[in-house]
């Protein structure tokens, strides 16, 4: 009792604060603060003779020098009944070892200098990064250039790489999420090597020579692009790329990707999981960045499902309705071509009701469009968002590299603010008419029709894609 007594008289002056200061408070968005500036920093871009492009940006904040290096080859390449090269080729790049080291060789020399080398491969792109202190520089190049021209891919190194990758792909069907996600890009990309997918038996026929074969088309330096930020000074940095890179005279196919030739249509797709949830996905195309309509569909969709608490799905279709354990919208665009989609993990009983609920969302935006608040709300957030995004060097340095690689205006960063403060009433409406149309509208449910309250003939006639996304075949 003793000590609940004095608990009570330590926290009283700490109530007594809160109740006082309550009185001061008022709501967050009626506070009135300075207009954000942002103006990104200049970078420096140099380009070497061999057709390597630079970009770079000093920051001697600490003793790190951060790579991040970007090649145009991807999933997109993959040739058909071999799905799956590209990933396996940006895996085994970086666990194959080189013509002079072996993998577990180059693992055990990045661990002596505490340095990190990744590679990540995209539909369109792949990307490499190297980590390491200022003082251990040269030698982290030196590894990072060997694995980048040198990889010799390693029989037992590829045929690792390919019993994780088959065995990754017989577990997707144990993630629902990821299994309707896998399966609605498929769809929403029918006709185009973006949705094609890998299976276990196009891993299974894929040889150690067509990964070295995909290497040598796609990596060269007039394909590879190059952002550095640290402690670095810019003539030293150049000088450095010179020497282990300025050499490399492979030629490597310059590639250009283009956007998808036409989408497939309207389309409604059942596949079948024994789950008590239910995975809604409803797609549409969506413009591109270098479309003027970029900047209103941003907006359209963080007020649809993107924004978070506040949006329309959330705030209906979880909030409101209590149909959705999460749900939400997505929006990724690339220079010339976009989807958009919106989403749902409900309960399997009210699957055909959250659907429902969301088209009558985007009904809505088409008919009526934004509220003032809500239009306001939004695009003040996506710019709250969009400056407070360039938090390091690194990010600023690469998102400068990819205005190039994307063939976007050197502007386009500066101008985003204004393009998206310039967005209205009318714009919204223009954009959710033109782009969410039930022409182009792609719907995908995964679950257990049999635990449904309503049946999804209420909502369409859909088509059944079986039981799985064919990872497992």
């Amino acid at each position: 009792m003793k000590r609940h007594f004095l608990y009570a008289i330590f926290l009283i002056p700490f109530f007594l604060s809160c109740a006082w200061h309550g009185e001061m408070m008022s709501d967050p968005d009626s506070i009135v603060y300075p207009a954000l500036r942002f103006e990104p920093p200049e970078v420096q871009r140099t380009e070497f003779e061999n057709g390597i492009i630079l970009y770079f940006l000093e920051d001697h904040e600490l003793p790190l020098v951060n790579l991040t290096a970007i090649a145009r080859m991807g999933s997109f390449y993959d040739p058909p009944g071999k799905e799956g090269v590209a990933e396996l080729t940006g895996g085994v790049m970086r666990t194959g070892g080189t013509a002079s080291m072996t993998g577990d060789r180059l693992d055990e020399e990045l661990d002596l200098i505490a340095g990190i080398i990744a590679v990540s491969v995209g539909k369109e792109s792949t990307t490499l990064s190297l980590s390491v202190l200022e003082k251990d520089l040269d030698r982290g190049l030196e590894i990072f250039s060997d694995m980048l021209m040198n990889p010799v891919f390693a029989e037992e190194k590829v045929a690792l790489a390919q019993s994780l990758e088959i065995e990754a792909l017989k577990r997707i069907r144990d993630n629902p999420q990821r299994t309707a996600f896998r399966e609605f890009h498929r769809l929403i990309y029918q006709g185009d090597p973006r949705g094609r997918l890998s299976s276990v038996q196009t891993i299974e026929n894929i040889k150690r020579e067509d990964l070295a074969a995909f290497h040598h088309r796609f990596f060269g330096p007039a394909n590879t692009m190059i952002a550095v930020s640290g402690d670095v000074h810019s003539a030293e940095l150049i000088k450095k790329i010179q020497t282990y890179l300025g050499k490399w005279s492979a030629a490597g196919e310059r590639t250009k990707i283009p956007p998808p030739p036409a989408y497939p249509g309207a389309s409604l797709d059942y596949l079948w999981k024994d789950t008590p949830q239910s995975v809604i996905l409803t797609g549409y195309p969506a413009p591109g960045k270098t479309n003027p309509d970029y900047y209103a569909f941003e907006v359209l969709d963080f007020i649809v499902g993107s924004g978070g608490f506040r949006s329309r799905i959330f705030g209906e279709v979880r909030n409101r309705l209590g149909l959705a354990y999460s749900a939400g919208s997505f929006y990724s665009a690339r220079p010339h071509h976009g989807i958009f989609g919106a989403y749902g993990i409900v309960k399997a009983s009210s699957t055909v009701d959250a659907l429902t609920a969301v088209e009558k969302i985007l009904d809505e935006m088409r008919n009526t469009g934004a509220g003032r608040e809500e239009l306001e709300w939004a695009k003040k957030s996506i710019l709250n968002n969009f400056i407070f995004s360039f938090s390091t060097p690194n990010r600023i340095v690469t998102d400068q590299m990819m205005l190039e690689y994307d063939g976007l205006p050197d502007t386009f960063l500066k101008d985003y603010k204004n393009n998206i403060e310039k967005v209205n009433f009318d714009d919204i409406r223009t954009v959710a008419s033109r782009y969410l149309s039930e022409k182009n509208r792609v719907v995908l449910v995964l679950g257990d029709e049999k635990r449904f309250e309503k049946p999804l003939s209420s909502f369409g006639t859909f088509r059944s894609t079986g039981d799985t996304a064919g990872a497992d075949r």
